[in-house]
């Protein structure tokens, strides 16, 4: 029988800011518990670190250069074969969405739709007057962190009404189909809040320190430099907060887990959690006080990249993967395997099946990760003041401010890891070369030291592989090119970690 699927996901959040991923404070108990049941990756990664790409990859399977979907705005404009709605729909499964979109796919093309909330109003249609107040109260807070708890109740918060609208789905989707579901949480995404008792939860003074402080950013670019003084430009003194942000982030996150539990209690009741896969990552993350900066927006730093990635139900295996690097553009392979579907042409991503019921353990496939930043052109320096954004008509110096905006994002990098060692290069031929082992913060740039030239070399060779591997294989017309099993390039299933020493 087919299983039923759920996909969970939140809005940038970091993968680092669990107990289940070595966190300090007990953040997702129950999502940690629910990782620890099924497999759970160290190494799991966006493809870029903004909301709509990465969630048009997720969708399609396909890297950013391939969707042409690198900024917020272009989601009109993706490149794509069958996606993750038509794979379910086309193989008989009931769509369910309730939350956040920030994708190509409208409201109609799922079976039932509750939404599209975004980060400070819910649907338009609906809501008790509290409900219509508190977003009015959130917007107030112009993307900014509270000071003092939220004046409104758990039910007027985000979250809670997600996964009310979630389990009504539930009673009223056909008995007899399997059902695809997607709860997408705007949260912890800014404006910063949570109501009590969640903001006394993680007190400022308990959240652990961050990597680095704002003098960091000295050192990592114009881009970097920008942001900072934008953001003080914005809000002066914001930095001196910084405990208060970091404790506002955890008790979103509690609220999100408390929040999960219930969807899956109500899934217990009705007899389908046996029955169900659940997935659960992000889109990508947040700086969350690192470099002395909020939100995303420049480079592509580990607290941006990497996301919880998690995947338990009937068939998977309990398993800590610290191995594998795995991506968001492998969802959609791998349901498409798990549910019995083909992975449809111009698939990028590859199947994690093999590695989730524990037939591989690790391989070559699997040794290295790829990541994308930047909408073309050339970087901007650090003095750039255009006047307006040429997309969303805004002054920089007035507010909203806005983390993605021309000047961050304008340019290309590339990212890969493999191991420990990760590097970055750019369209103006610059690189970067990080020993995160010792180096976590990724302050100090080796990619010019002779005593790791062969370690660079060979993740300049990655990099290139990668490069050439997401060119876009669509369309396809009279010909139809080779494919391997699980939509794996590398099918030796040779082991990695021979070490790059």
């Amino acid at each position: 029988m087919r299983p039923n699927v759920v996909l969970v996901m939140t809005d940038q959040q970091r993968a680092d800011f669990t107990r289940g991923a070595g966190f300090e404070l007990d953040t997702m108990p129950f999502l940690d518990e629910l990782g620890a049941a099924g497999t759970r990756y160290e190494r799991g990664y966006t493809v870029l670190p903004a909301c709509v790409p990465a969630r048009c990859s997720l969708l399609t399977g396909r890297f950013p250069k391939a969707t042409g979907v690198r900024e917020n705005h272009a989601a009109p404009h993706i490149r794509r074969g069958a996606d993750l709605v038509d794979v379910f729909r086309d193989t008989g499964y009931s769509t369910l969405f309730a939350g956040k979109t920030h994708f190509h796919r409208r409201p109609e093309d799922f079976d039932r739709f509750a939404g599209p909330y975004f980060h400070t109003r819910g649907p338009a249609d609906r809501g008790t007057p509290d409900q219509h107040r508190f977003e009015e109260w959130l917007h107030a807070l112009d993307h900014g962190a509270a000071d003092e708890p939220s004046p409104y109740g758990i039910e007027a918060q985000f979250p809670y009404r997600i996964v009310d609208d979630a389990i009504a789905m539930l009673d009223t989707r056909p008995p007899d189909r399997p059902f695809l579901g997607w709860l997408s949480f705007p949260e912890p995404h800014n404006p910063y809040q949570v109501p009590e008792p969640y903001f006394d939860l993680f007190p400022p003074e308990a959240v652990p320190e961050r990597s680095c402080r704002p003098e960091a950013v000295g050192g990592k670019g114009d881009a970097w430099r920008w942001l900072r003084d934008e953001m003080e430009r914005k809000r002066p003194g914001y930095d001196r907060d910084w405990r208060r942000y970091r404790s506002n982030y955890c008790g979103m996150l509690r609220l999100i887990d408390d929040q999960v539990r219930r969807f899956v209690a109500a899934l217990e009741d009705r007899g389908l959690r046996d029955d169900t896969v659940i997935w659960f990552v992000s889109d990508h993350g947040d700086y969350v006080g690192d470099y002395g900066l909020q939100r995303k927006g420049a480079g592509m730093p580990e607290c941006l990249v990497r996301v919880p990635y998690q995947v338990t139900g009937p068939g998977i295996r309990a398993h800590h993967d610290s191995t594998n690097f795995v991506s968001l553009v492998d969802l959609l392979p791998t349901l498409c395997e798990l549910i019995g579907a083909e992975i449809p042409a111009g698939v990028q991503g590859r199947s994690l099946l093999p590695l989730l019921t524990g037939e591989v353990e690790s391989a070559e496939e699997f040794a290295t990760i790829h990541a994308e930043c930047g909408i073309g052109g050339l970087p901007y320096p650090a003095d750039a003041r255009p006047e307006l954004d040429p997309v969303r008509d805004y002054d920089y110096r007035g507010r909203p401010i806005l983390e993605l905006n021309s000047v961050t994002q304008s340019g290309n990098t590339a990212m890969v890891r493999r191991e420990d060692w990760k590097l970055l290069y750019d369209n103006l031929g610059r690189g970067e070369l990080y020993d995160l082992a010792d180096d976590p913060a990724e302050l100090h740039n080796r990619f010019d030291d002779p005593q790791v030239h062969t370690i660079r070399d060979r993740l300049m060779a990655d990099l290139l592989r990668w490069t050439i591997r997401t060119d876009d294989p669509l369309p396809l017309e009279a010909y139809r090119p080779r494919r391997g099993p699980h939509n794996w390039y590398d099918t030796t299933g040779v082991t990695a970690g021979e070490g790059l020493a």
